[in-house]
């Protein structure tokens, strides 16, 4: 996994369209950003039984000693990264697309679920297998999915969703807005009405913004 994808470059550029994967089969046709928040189930949410723990993530799946941290830290960064022992990374360069800032070393830096954990089982995760869960906690299969950011961002949105958090960087929104989307559509996951209206909001100003995704496995 740690050779096949750069998407520290399609997060500093914002403008690569994120090839993200939803439910069962064949790839999905590209969308437009309001079309697409229209396929995505509307349902109230509820967070009964939630616990972290019901995501086991940050896994090393394909046993090659980097774990999903690790994974995403060396395909994030924009330079060669330096990593020593197994597979620990302790430098390398990243873009924080949430709000502009690069970096230079990684322990200034969450792996964001694009959509929270809490979030997912909040809108589906919730009647899923242990298995499930924790592949949609590790998926190194569709961009920005998982994503390096700071700290500081990552741990103001916490779990909300975009009708309470947005990036702080206006011009991310929109490509926020897009991963944001396409995860929920990869993984089935609903949208509550609150969320919805956001997302429309959203749309509506992201002008020719399109959304193209495979179903997770």
């Amino acid at each position: 996994m740690i050779t096949k994808t750069m998407r520290g470059l399609a997060a500093a550029a914002l403008t690569i369209l994120p090839l993200l994967s939803a439910a069962p089969a064949q790839a999905a046709e590209p969308l437009s950003l309001a079309d697409a928040v229209q396929q995505l189930p509307l349902a109230a949410e509820s967070r009964e039984g939630y616990q972290r723990t019901s995501f086991k993530h940050w896994v090393d799946a394909d046993k090659d000693s980097c774990n999903t941290r690790m994974e995403v830290l060396i395909a994030e960064s924009r330079v060669k990264p330096t990593i020593e022992g197994a597979c620990k990374v302790n430098g390398g360069e990243w873009y924080s697309y949430y709000d502009g800032f690069t970096l230079t070393a990684p322990g200034g830096l969450d792996i964001d679920h694009m959509v929270p954990l809490a979030e997912a089982w909040d809108s589906g995760a919730s009647s899923w297998t242990a298995a499930r869960r924790e592949a949609y906690a590790n998926d190194l299969d569709a961009d920005r999915s998982l994503v390096a950011v700071t700290a500081r961002s990552n741990r103001s949105k916490s779990d909300q969703d975009p009708s309470t958090w947005l990036p702080p960087l206006a011009d991310a929104r929109c490509t926020y807005a897009t991963d944001w989307v396409a995860t929920k559509l990869r993984w089935g996951l609903s949208i509550d009405q609150a969320e919805a209206e956001a997302l429309t909001e959203l749309a509506e100003g992201c002008g020719q913004e399109t959304v193209q995704y495979e179903p997770a496995t």
